[in-house]
């Protein structure tokens, strides 16, 4: 402890005889309401401000910011894109401990590099409701990469992010529970009724055949976008003829956006803060957490341009209107064709639940896989590499016209970005995994409690290949490095801290190990991040961070973090009886008891209990010891034995029990259970069937000669309607409430 003050002391008398410039910032962290959708909701901000102040340094300075926890919770921030000492990198329970309510934390690091960047906490899913803002790092003006005509042009932080009314919390807690609730607010089901409708039955049978859920491209709805905090804003000082920079942020917990803009082309020059030599495109998609900096002109006077984000599921959009004057618009991006993509994924994925590996084929975004759900594209050939495609121009009421789509082959570093050729190269691998199903996310089908750190060594160069063998994209953040992005640009490779890597593609990137301590590599969805896909990369011989105590306590504290519990009950209140259930479910375990209670002995009263553990890449098998209690009062003409003549016990049952779930083609649940009497129960389930985009039937047949149909109207997200047929009940009708 001694030595890291001594060292402390001298790095900040160091800075005083160089002459560095401290730069101090005080953030008051605390609880406001904010209103973005006529309703006042919990939001997290400083003084009030949602996004949290822009922070702004020049390379050179020491940066000096305090953090004032006054939540009634604990915090963190977390300095994206930044290289800094591992003490200040703000991931809770490994750089440091969480800053407890009341309290106050200093973070001071030197600045070491320029660019556009952005922090956030890393406490939970704070981020989500309005913890983040943006971070310029500007060069100085004779730094030998200083680019006239760009570093000295007018700019402009703009952050992009989503709201939801709801508490992140139950978000990601309805995620885990697959609840059809966001893809009806987005109008995405893609139910039975919705595919007689376009022609593709056939699609719908053949995705459910093969065990998938509906096809999207995002998980969550969201109430609002923004830019800068607001849904609509105008940057009225700029006039004709004027060049802006816009440095932009994505700020999105969940959400990617598609930029475009109404003056013409836009000009990238810089991403993950890094210059980049500058390209013309016409539009760009910005992964969850990446930075893009966009060079805009004012083509005319007396008109203000559009710069529109529109979030990749084009349910809502965002603009900033960049002049002075009359409003010149973009048009809209038109809604996505779900079932041309639910077409396409059945075609690659296999019946074992594995998709087909198309290798370096596919890589660096240059074959969009969504590209047949984009209503703009007349065709694959006019998408050639997704440098360009055919989009309708309704003001010119044009047919279609070529536009060039950014793509990561196209960037370049303008200064050779080779790591040193002498270097010993540690070779990794990791599948990108995941489970719609039970939304599991997971790397080498393993959550982050499921595996130890990785050790690197410093003065190794660590090349990392990536496989995404999932049906979502996943922006891979590695924190406190930049990394080469081998895109066939040679010495000239573009230096990054996210990759965006898309259904199928196979990407690589290297990094030199020139830090010291441990620094988080995850995927930045911050939903997925917090289902487990994340790992942990260890300088071997590091030194002790006086910020975390006992490294191997807090370490199981992080673990724990990505494998949480999630809760799920729903209950049928019926005129016939009262059914429901309630579950407790994790990455690998599941413990859910479910009740038929009558309402007379001749109806009956039972409950099953099933603690299980699901084994396998994609879950679809789940051994189980179980609990069956029941009663009923038996007609004396009643059957009494099951379909293999053995005694039911219907009427008085109290057995434990060893079995298995299995999930058949069509999602349907085989169930084999074997009680500790000898007796032997097969079952048929499913009560998920989409008819149409509200409604959803089930049924249950088992070799106990029960059997049971169902038909229920979703009204919200907790409640709904349901009607059903129960082989000891009879027929009943009521509300059916769930959480």
């Amino acid at each position: 402890m001694k030595k890291i003050n001594i060292v402390v002391l001298l790095f900040f008398l160091t800075s005083i005889s160089f002459g560095q410039k401290v730069v101090h910032y005080d953030l008051y962290v605390k609880d406001t309401l904010v209103n973005f959708s006529g309703k006042e909701k919990r939001a997290i901000a400083v003084n009030g401000q949602i996004p949290m102040p822009t922070l702004t340094f020049t390379e050179g300075d020491i940066a000096e910011i305090v953090v004032h926890n006054q939540l009634k919770e604990s915090t963190s921030l977390h300095w994206h894109g930044l290289m800094l000492p591992n003490q200040y990198d703000g991931v809770p329970y490994l750089t440091q401990m969480p800053i407890a309510t009341g309290a106050t934390f200093t973070y001071r690091f030197p600045i070491i590099q320029s660019g556009t960047h952005w922090y956030h906490s890393h406490s939970g899913l704070q981020e989500q409701i309005g913890m983040y803002g943006s971070l310029i790092l500007n060069k100085k003006s004779d730094d030998k990469t200083f680019r006239k005509g760009i570093d000295d042009l007018p700019q402009v932080p703009v952050i992009l992010s989503e709201w939801t009314d709801l508490n992140p919390k139950n978000v990601h807690r309805l995620l885990h529970n697959a609840s059809d609730w966001f893809a009806i607010k987005k109008g995405t089901t893609q139910s039975y009724a919705e595919a007689i409708r376009a022609g593709h039955f056939k699609t719908k049978l053949t995705n459910e055949w093969k065990r998938m859920l509906a096809m999207d491209v995002s998980d969550v709805y969201y109430e609002k976008f923004l830019i800068n905090g607001k849904n609509e804003s105008q940057l009225s000082q700029f006039k004709a003829g004027d060049k802006v920079r816009l440095r932009i942020s994505n700020g999105g917990a969940s959400s990617y956006f598609w930029l475009k803009y109404a003056g013409g082309k836009m000009t990238v020059v810089a991403n993950d803060g890094n210059d980049v030599e500058p390209i013309e495109v016409d539009r760009l998609i910005i992964g969850v957490s990446e930075t893009y900096d966009v060079v805009v002109t004012i083509p005319a006077e007396n008109t203000s341009y559009e710069l529109l984000a529109t979030p990749e599921d084009r349910t809502k959009s965002t603009s900033i209107y960049i002049g002075q004057g009359i409003k010149q618009l973009i048009s809209p991006m038109p809604k996505l064709k779900y079932f041309e993509g639910m077409k396409m994924m059945n075609d690659m994925m296999n019946m074992n639940g594995t998709m087909n590996d198309m290798g370096m084929d596919m890589s660096l975004q240059k074959m969009d896989m969504n590209t047949v759900m984009y209503p703009e594209i007349f065709g694959a050939a006019e998408n050639k590499a997704m440098n360009s495609d055919a989009e309708m121009d309704h003001s010119k009421h044009a047919v279609s016209s070529e536009i060039v789509t950014l793509n990561y082959g196209m960037l370049k570093s303008p200064t050779i970005t080779t790591l040193p050729k002498d270097a010993p190269v540690r070779e990794l691998k990791f599948e990108l995994t995941g489970n719609m199903n039970r939304y599991v996310w997971s790397m080498d089908n393993k959550v982050l409690s499921e595996v130890d750190k990785i050790l690197i060594k410093k003065g190794e160069t660590v090349r990392i290949t990536l496989y995404n063998n999932s049906m979502m994209r996943h922006p891979m953040h590695l924190h406190g490095h930049d990394f080469r992005v081998l895109n066939g640009q040679g010495e000239y490779a573009p230096l990054k801290n996210v990759l965006d890597i898309m259904p199928m593609e196979t990407d690589v990137i290297e990094f030199a190990a020139n830090a010291d301590g441990d620094w988080f590599f995850h995927c930045h969805i911050l939903y997925h991040m917090m289902a487990g896909m994340n790992r942990v990369f260890s300088y071997e011989n590091s030194q002790p961070n006086p910020y975390l105590p006992s490294k191997a306590e807090a370490y199981k504290k992080l673990q724990d973090e990505s494998n949480e519990s999630h809760f799920m009950a729903q209950n049928d209140f019926a005129t016939n009886g009262n059914d429901g259930m309630a579950m407790v479910q994790n990455a690998r375990w599941s413990f859910g008891t479910e009740w038929r209670l009558g309402y007379n002995d001749m109806h009956g009263y039972e409950t099953e209990t099933h603690i299980g553990r699901y084994i396998g890449k994609n879950q679809w098998f789940m051994p189980f010891v179980g609990f069956d209690w029941r009663y009923r009062k038996m007609g004396i003409d009643e059957q009494e034995t099951n379909l293999f003549n053995q005694s039911n016990t219907k009427d008085n049952r109290s057995l434990f029990s060893l079995g298995f779930d299995y999930t058949l083609p069509m999602l349907v649940i085989f169930q084999t259970e074997v009680y500790h009497n000898g007796d032997v129960r097969l079952q048929l389930m499913r009560d998920d069937i989409p008819i149409s985009k509200r409604v959803r039937a089930g049924f249950m047949v088992n070799t106990d000669k029960e059997y049971m149909v169902d038909l229920r109207y979703i009204i919200n997200k907790n409640m709904g309607i349901r009607t059903h047929y129960d082989s000891d009940m009879g027929f009943g009708v009521g509300l059916n409430v769930n959480y």
